[in-house]
């Protein structure tokens, strides 16, 4: 039976400065165990997108690798992709689907006269959501906004008050330790996945549908064929064929030297009334394929 905790402990309180309503929502279900925390729980000054992470685990079969998931424009962590988190799970990740600010997304915002005006507007778009370098005008995201800020306070909110979770595994002198980090994402979220990849030896990159961000009209951008310090056999992505942007991530996808036998172009009928562009993530018949994105051996 499925038990509900609302962690009240005092000394909570005491040193994270807040309210009843904004402690986080424990669920345990056997060995399951399912958090939902505030990012200005981890951090009072975060004020914008407040939306809660979404972080869950079977606390019998964790491994030393985190699967760190980021979602797409208007994604909300709560809300999924839960079949895919639960393969991971299963295959014993701790799972993480973290809350960032993501919209308005770079696709909006570098386009047109923004896109004429500075060839590497995404770029610079992506390394102030990334990092919280404040590099360009065009978008409001504070420093502690951003999403390395947020997933270092996050983890180091985890290792205070969640002591099963082993979340310490994650950190390094105060830092996410991101050879131990399978970072992920969908469209945007992918997208910040694979500029994470670039700046960040990480254990491994899955990009599902992640972006698809121009230099010039007809021209993806630069970034995308700069220099990785996480080797390209650590890098995975797919896409449906059907996606309006196919050629494009595909392209993306090439220009950032993903091998070609870890580029997954999915082709099955994309089920009645839903998108080709999430069904990477949600399509349970494609559960053999989340498998082996979690467990190719890379080095």
């Amino acid at each position: 039976m499925k038990k509900k905790y609302t962690l009240l402990f005092s000394f909570m309180l005491f040193f994270m400065g807040l309210n009843a309503q904004e402690t986080p929502t424990v669920e345990i279900k056997n060995t399951i165990v399912e958090l939902k925390i505030k990012p200005s729980a981890t951090d009072s000054t975060i004020v914008a997108t407040d939306v809660a992470h979404w972080v869950r685990y079977d606390s019998t079969k964790l491994k030393n690798k985190l699967f760190l998931f980021l979602p797409g424009t208007k994604g909300i962590p709560v809300r999924g992709p839960k079949k895919l988190f639960d393969t991971a799970i299963e295959l014993g990740y701790p799972v993480i689907n973290l809350s960032y600010i993501n919209q308005p997304a770079v696709a909006r915002i570098c386009r047109g006269e923004n896109l004429i005006a500075d060839a590497k507007c995404a770029e610079k778009f992506r390394t102030q959501r990334v990092f919280g370098t404040q590099v360009t005008p065009l978008i409001q995201d504070e420093p502690q906004d951003a999403i390395v800020p947020r997933l270092t306070k996050l983890l180091q909110y985890l290792v205070k008050f969640d002591k099963k979770g082993n979340w310490n595994n994650y950190l390094e002198n105060g830092a996410p330790k991101w050879n131990e980090i399978i970072v992920t994402g969908q469209s945007q979220g992918g997208g910040m996945a694979a500029f994470i990849a670039k700046k960040k030896l990480v254990h491994r990159m899955i990009s599902f549908s992640g972006g698809w961000d121009y230099a010039a009209k007809n021209k993806i951008a630069g970034w995308y064929a700069n220099e990785s310090i996480t080797p390209a056999e650590r890098w995975f992505g797919t896409y449906h064929a059907e996606e309006p942007k196919a050629e494009t991530i595909d392209a993306s996808y090439v220009a950032m030297e993903i091998p070609k036998d870890q580029i997954f172009r999915l082709t099955k009928k994309v089920r009645e009334g839903r998108r080709a562009h999430g069904e990477a993530i949600r399509n349970t018949t494609y559960k053999e394929l989340w498998v082996k994105l979690l467990t190719t051996a890379s080095n």
